[in-house]
């Protein structure tokens, strides 16, 4: 295997990055179903669109894609535990995004829509970028 798939695939983490893993991209994919398909009550596309563009990141549309998009499947790259790392650092990028154009104002406590939320996250994707996806993982059976 080379050098570069095997640091992308390797885990020395055990069995509790894994349940990190899970529930991080259970938030994230879920997240990105409201953007992407207006589930859980989300706004789908048009609204996300919108509303990106009202807090200024343009093209609106192009913006909810993306998040939507990287929210979704990075998500469900988590959940499997399939490249996880490359998902983590998607994940990761898309949190700094949120927290310094939405949330970075109002504080940090969430009853103030502050970041703390989203720092969470931050954190539970910045584990998983460094340590990978853990013992139950396709990427660490692909690894072997």
């Amino acid at each position: 295997m080379s050098s570069l798939i095997n640091k992308v695939l390797f885990t020395r983490a055990g069995y509790g990055l894994t349940v990190l893993r899970i529930f991080i991209g259970i938030i994230f994919a879920a997240h990105g179903s409201q953007k992407l398909f207006g589930a859980f009550g989300g706004y789908g596309l048009a609204g996300t669109a919108q509303y990106m563009e009202s807090v200024g990141l343009t093209p609106g549309y192009v913006m909810a894609t993306l998040a939507g998009g990287t929210e979704f499947f990075a998500g469900l790259a988590l959940i499997i535990g399939l490249l996880v790392r490359p998902a983590a650092l998607g994940l990761a990028f898309l949190s700094l995004v949120a927290i310094f154009t939405v949330h970075i104002s109002h504080g940090l406590f969430m009853a103030n829509n502050g970041y703390e939320f989203a720092l969470a996250l931050l954190g539970g994707t910045l584990a998983v970028l460094i340590e990978g996806a853990g013992k139950l993982s396709v990427d660490r059976a692909i690894a072997g």
